[in-house]
């Protein structure tokens, strides 16, 4: 998981990032050093996301299913673990209804 839950000396972008009606939400927070992180929370249903930069998804509470783009296997990932989506890729997320709300903090290469 990312090494911290907790950063210091951010700037917050106070305008959410607001996906498939709502249902992912997430804040984005520019760190010193110039690195961008999302924080976000995904409500229980299937999503598929593109990225252009590679980035990493740690799952800080709930649990989710992942395939990245090409893969056809699907990866359970629980809270306190991560995948990384090469860049110019994507991958597929499913929350299961049972799983609550999945939280994480994506990471920008």
């Amino acid at each position: 998981m990312s090494d911290t839950l907790q950063f210091s000396n951010v700037t917050a972008v106070a305008k959410a990032n607001v996906y498939f009606e709502g249902k992912v939400v997430s804040h984005t927070i520019l760190l010193a050093d110039g690195k961008k992180k999302t924080l976000g929370l995904i409500y229980p249903g299937e999503y598929h996301f593109g990225t252009d930069a590679a980035e990493r998804m740690d799952i800080t509470a709930g649990r989710c299913k992942i395939r990245l783009d090409g893969d056809p296997a699907w990866r359970d990932i629980e809270a306190g673990a991560a995948f990384e989506v090469p860049a110019h890729s994507g991958f597929d997320i499913v929350v299961a209804a049972d799983a609550g709300i999945a939280q994480y903090i994506c990471s920008f290469e």
